[in-house]
């Protein structure tokens, strides 16, 4: 089957989220590291619980209260450095190697999108600044449906916009749990394990796995 639709997740797999905080390394100490794990791991946990609750509140807001409680148990940060931490998670580094994916595979002909938890202002603003704006050709956030990921209409989402069933759409992700909820959904699905972790969700396999994006070049789908 030809696969002609490549469908990203942005954090993480695109966008470096632990780029914001190593910023500030030296303002915040030797808390840094500890700090910016636990800003993205309950930045994702106020989503799953939100979307449990039916209670949902966009992404920058979850993604202000994640830092907040991370800042308290890490000792704290200044008002100022909290404003920086926040401005530099709308301007996330991109990894090294998504605009190199992302123009290889529009110069084979595919099309390419986005689907992401953050909100169109952020997304917007983060694609600005990592210089891949011009790389897409939908940019799909779950704002409009109020609901996150793992969601299955929020890959239906994806798969509505660019007018393909989910079999011929291939989603990329570097977060396990995502890569999880697009296999069930259908989705030809890849995770990206840029660091290695250990596998999980058996039941909602990936059909693929690469260390980088440059997998996505190597091998047909």
């Amino acid at each position: 089957m030809s696969r002609s639709v490549y469908v990203f997740d942005a954090y993480g797999t695109l966008l470096d989220v632990h780029s914001a905080v190593a910023r500030y390394q030296d303002v915040i100490g030797p808390q840094a590291e500890r700090l910016s794990e636990l800003w993205r791991s309950k930045q994702l946990e106020y989503t799953w619980v939100r979307t449990l609750m039916g209670a949902y509140q966009d992404f920058a807001h979850l993604t202000e209260q994640a830092l907040d409680y991370a800042a308290v148990r890490c000792g704290g940060v200044s008002a100022q450095t909290r404003a920086d931490l926040l401005n530099a998670y709308q301007t996330l580094n991109a990894y090294s190697d998504a605009a190199p994916c992302l123009r290889e595979l529009r110069q084979r002909g595919a099309r390419t999108g986005i689907l992401s938890n953050g909100t169109p202002a952020m997304l917007q603003a983060a694609i600005s600044a990592a210089g891949l704006t011009d790389l897409f050709d939908a940019v799909i956030s779950v704002d409009a449906l109020g609901i996150y990921k793992t969601a299955p209409v929020v890959y239906e989402q994806a798969c509505q916009r660019f007018a393909v069933p989910a079999a011929e759409l291939v989603f990329i992700s570097s977060n396990r749990w995502d890569v999880a909820g697009a296999s069930r959904f259908g989705c030809h699905s890849i995770w990206i394990n840029r660091n290695g972790l250990a596998d999980e969700y058996a039941d909602c396999p990936p059909q693929a796995i690469y260390k980088t994006l440059d997998g996505l070049l190597s091998t047909p789908n």
